[in-house]
């Protein structure tokens, strides 16, 4: 939004033709009876009075308006659209306007050199406080704006900017150029810039590991650029400004579109499909959209009434969700074909790494999903009221006041532990098979690639502010899981491993019993659900993943497109929306090519 200035006072001796000036000026404002307001567009904010002739020179230069407010209307009135319009002060006649004191000019922002700021992130809320409820780890409040224009100053205008490039930014975000527009205060247009390349900020502001920080060129000599928290804080800002609203496309093709799946690369694709002017229609067969958004990353991480609003926004701009459709059971696939020009597969991996051990039947073992998913269902029918007469208590499961181990880390092993603790868990252990990693980057890790390097999550903080101590276990591979007389785990048995030429090697003699009530398995993700695959004929590469080129997405059968993981396998919330994307528009360009073939050939 412009910046709205009162004009003020001349300033400093004039020529002649200055007073000539203001003495048009004058008669201009004699001739309108108006309140003047100078409307100045400068991206730099200048706020300093004009001379007559500077004042002119400033209208042809750029543009500049002068607005007149009836003098007759009430003060009360006057000072309202004053105040709206940014006005400093209320000048009721040319007299009182020439005569104004001069404002003092506007603080300049600090300047862009990243070494002459500390990189300062968002915060998170306290481990002790954020333990005991289910809302978003970050804190309400988060920085002012004046330490974001001092975050943004610290992007250094790269000539390469790494962070943007195949080794940062999966969607390529325009970062360097949204944050100088956020330094320069101009917020709408850093969010046009957000938009361009990423359908949704609001999801990957929160849950991405932000690989574009790990390739910051400032990273080289300095701490990287708080990328991901300028993300969030722009496309929030955006919401809360009212500028993110429904965009009803204008024109609609005749084309419909089934995406099947609602994470992240069924929503980037059904967005882009939509705003291409097709019919879009979602089916998801969970009880709500979202896929692993809704379902998968826990409340305390992404907060699910951002994701209700995206997929609220979507609906409003005209596609259409279905739930509880699971395509190949109570969907009949080739039916779903039949009614539809096009079907984008983006179901996801869904498959779960397992663990064969002996002992691994028995009760209490349950995979990462499972827990989570459950979870996370509870917590919305509590929210909404109807936990009794919906919950299936045989599904959930609890860690309140057990000995909890996780198997497995990344992002999936620390929501099981966020989780396990908001459950009030007696204990919690996360084991990891790979080496501790070290503090600062190996040789074989260099920049710009993403630094291996040790980290301390939110769950691992809040379990040493609890129990103090980090779970996490290097090293540790589980051989055996120790079952009671009721086949129920009560202890995990481990072995120290290395790395050898052979792959995992044992260490002898170091053989371990870890008491455990729960244990929860989150080892990733092998391959999507083969069921889809499998009644539409689609080949398959050795992981069992849908087959299709990255870049084309075009699988085995005309007009079946895949993205996401059930394309690429395990991967980021950021790659779905980039794969989600580029399979929009390739299916796009088959349905347009198809239209143009049914014109020639009508002709």
């Amino acid at each position: 939004m412009p910046r709205v200035h009162p004009v003020g006072a001349p300033g400093g001796e004039e020529t002649k033709a200055d007073t000539d000036v203001e003495c048009w000026y004058a008669q201009f404002l004699k001739r309108s009876g108006a309140l003047p307001v100078l409307v100045d567009h400068l991206p730099d904010g200048t706020c300093v009075p004009w001379t007559a002739a500077e004042l002119r020179a400033r209208v042809d230069e750029i543009g500049a308006v002068a607005l007149p407010l009836p003098l007759d209307y009430p003060e009360e009135r006057l000072r309202d659209i004053a105040a709206k319009a940014g006005a400093a002060q209320i000048v009721e006649s040319v007299d009182a306007l020439l005569s104004s004191p001069k404002p003092p000019p506007r603080a300049p922002p600090p300047a862009k050199r990243s070494r002459d700021y500390e990189r300062n992130p968002e915060p998170y809320r306290e481990p002790l406080e954020r333990v005991l409820d289910w809302g978003e780890i970050n804190a309400q409040d988060g920085h002012d704006e004046v330490e974001r224009t001092v975050q943004a100053a610290r992007c250094m205008d790269c000539g390469t900017p790494f962070c943007q490039t195949h080794t940062g930014c999966p969607v390529n975000n325009l970062i360097p150029e949204f944050n100088s527009l956020v330094y320069q205060d101009q917020w709408r247009q850093a969010l046009d810039r957000l938009h361009q390349t990423n359908n949704f900020p609001e999801f990957t502001g929160r849950v991405c590991p932000a690989p574009c920080e790990g390739a910051c060129v400032a990273g080289l000599v300095d701490s990287p650029v708080t990328i991901k928290n300028m993300e969030y804080s722009i496309v929030e800002r955006g919401f809360a400004e009212g500028w993110i609203v429904p965009r009803v496309p204008e024109v609609r093709t005749g084309f419909s579109v089934a995406v099947v799946g609602s994470g992240p690369a069924g929503l980037a694709a059904a967005d882009v499909l939509n705003q291409a002017g097709h019919k879009v229609t979602v089916y998801e067969r969970e009880d709500r959209p979202g896929g692993l958004l809704m379902y998968g990353i826990p409340n305390m991480k992404l907060d699910k009434d951002s994701v209700a609003r995206r997929i609220d926004l979507l609906s409003e701009e005209g596609i259409e969700f279905v739930c509880n459709a699971e395509i190949g059971v109570n969907v009949d696939v080739d039916v779903l074909r039949a009614n539809n020009d096009a079907v984008v597969l983006a179901t996801g991996a869904t498959v779960p790494r397992d663990l064969p051990v002996p002992g691994r039947e028995g009760k209490g073992i349950h995979f990462a999903m499972e827990f989570l998913t459950a979870n996370q269902k509870r917590l919305l029918m509590t929210k909404e009221g109807t936990l009794e007469s919906t919950w299936d208590r045989d599904t959930f499961v609890t860690a309140e006041g057990l000995d909890v181990v996780v198997i497995g880390g990344g992002d999936t092993g620390t929501d099981c532990i966020g989780t396990s603790m908001r459950h009030r868990c007696k204990s919690v252990l996360n084991f990891e098979l790979m080496a501790m990693p070290p503090d600062a980057r190996s040789p074989d890790n260099p920049w710009p690639e993403w630094p291996k390097v040790f980290g301390v999550d939110y769950g691992h903080a809040e379990v040493a502010a609890v129990f103090g101590k980090d779970p996490r276990e290097y090293g540790v591979i589980t051989t055996e899981f120790v079952l009671d007389d009721d086949e129920r785990v009560k202890a995990v048995r481990t072995s120290d491993a290395k790395l050898g030429p052979g792959g995992v090697e044992l260490i002898p003699g170091s053989e371990r019993e870890w008491p455990a009530d729960l244990v929860i398995l989150a080892m990733g993700f092998v391959s999507p659900e083969l069921t889809v695959p499998r009644q539409l004929g689609l080949d398959t590469d050795q992981r069992d993943n849908i087959r299709a080129e990255y870049g084309d997405y075009r699988s085995s059968l005309e007009g079946v497109f895949a993205a996401g993981d059930c394309r690429r396998g395990q991967s980021l919330v950021v790659w779905a929306i980039n794969e989600g994307r580029g399979a929009a528009l390739k299916c796009d360009e088959y349905l347009m090519t198809r239209s143009n073939a049914q014109v020639l050939s009508s002709m």
